[in-house]
């Protein structure tokens, strides 16, 4: 929880570093004006030979008056301030104390507030955390599960190929299960990145190899997202030059171009194509990754919305069969990963249907 200064005063604090609008300053007035009202009133019995009695009972009264004026001012932010507090007890974030005072009780609403402020942040933070995990762990699962349910119904062979496949899933699902306590450091920007050089045709071939595989699963298994039966979808890989290769974390640019292929796949026509592109970038090992589709595209003023996390925009209904639009998780785990490598994502302009562009830093350029 983020703590900040529990009081704000100037440098210089008149009266003595009391501020005049404390509690304290209120209370020492109470009891000069009481005083002064009793005397005051003592001198006009004195000067009009006034019963005693008459004076005591105004005094009396007055400063009870004055009392209550004072001790409701204190006590009815401290009843706001208890309401809040039994709210936020119960799970209820959404309430704040009223800041309208400028004393110690004023103060203390501040904290209470920053206090609900960071108590709801953390609680939707954790449930995104529970639902990106549940998200990621789906891809792996439903790869697997394609591949287990085409051996038993007999439709591929249990071959060592296949097999490799399989195992290539699971050492998949074991890495994601592994990683949940660094997503759960995700907020604190301390994820530790586990960089190395790669060749992209190769690591690319393999990842839609993997999402030609969940697409063609049988009664609809769910990939990335949503939930859907896109086999009809070419995926095409353009890889330029060849022998390309980057620098960066494999696994983390695996949630990327995987998340981006199975949005691209839910927005496509009926026999569309998503082609994935892949280029030198200006530094060292930098590269460009594009993925393009055939679908309706997204409208420019939605842009800069795109990669919100649950967001599902308000583009035209998907044109496959059985599409959805999914959680709106997958491009916000993109633009995660893609920012923890210090890169950039997102929408380009496009002749038709849409292209995100995702460009990664590789190593830093040396000095000359």
């Amino acid at each position: 929880m983020s703590e900040g200064p529990a009081v704000r005063r100037s440098p210089k604090e008149p009266w003595g570093g009391v501020s005049p609008f404390s509690i304290k300053t209120k209370l020492g007035a109470l009891v000069v004006i009481a005083v002064l009202i009793t005397t005051g009133l003592m001198m006009i019995a004195m000067r009009t030979a006034t019963e005693l009695r008459f004076i005591t009972v105004f005094s009396m009264i007055a400063t009870l008056l004055i009392t209550q004026f004072v001790a409701h001012s204190l006590t009815a932010p401290l009843d706001d301030m208890n309401a809040v507090a039994r709210s936020i007890s119960h799970g209820d974030y959404t309430r704040r104390v009223r800041e309208n005072r400028r004393d110690e009780l004023g103060d203390l609403a501040q904290t209470i507030n920053r206090m609900a402020d960071d108590l709801e942040a953390q609680e939707r933070q954790r449930k995104e955390l529970v639902a990106n995990v549940s998200h990621e762990l789906r891809t792996p699962i439903a790869g697997l599960r394609a591949v287990l349910e085409n051996i038993v119904d007999g439709v591929t062979q249990a071959d060592p190929e296949t097999m490799r496949t399989a195992l290539k899933q699971t050492e998949r699902l074991g890495r994601l299960v592994e990683t949940l306590l660094d997503l759960s450091r995700l907020d604190n920007g301390v994820v530790p990145l586990k960089k190395r050089r790669f060749e992209v045709w190769p690591y690319l071939s393999g990842v839609l190899k993997e999402a030609n595989m969940v697409a063609t699963a049988r009664g609809g298994i769910a990939s990335g997202s949503g939930s859907h039966t896109r086999n009809d979808v070419h995926l095409h890989l353009d890889v330029s030059p060849p022998e390309l290769t980057a620098h960066a974390d494999p696994e983390r640019i695996h949630q990327v171009v995987a998340n981006l292929i199975d949005n691209a796949v839910k927005h496509s026509p009926a026999h569309g194509r998503v082609t994935v592109k892949a280029r030198r970038g200006s530094l060292p090992e930098s590269l460009e990754l594009e993925v393009l589709d055939e679908g309706p595209g997204i409208p420019r003023s939605e842009w800069h919305r795109v990669f919100e996390r649950f967001n599902r925009g308000q583009v035209r209904r998907p044109h496959g069969p059985g599409s959805d639009g999914g959680t709106g998780l997958g491009l916000a785990i993109a633009r995660w990963a893609v920012d923890l490598h210090g890169g950039r994502i997102g929408v380009a302009e496009s002749d038709r249907g849409c292209r995100i562009l995702v460009t990664l830093p590789g190593l830093p350029s040396l000095p000359s």
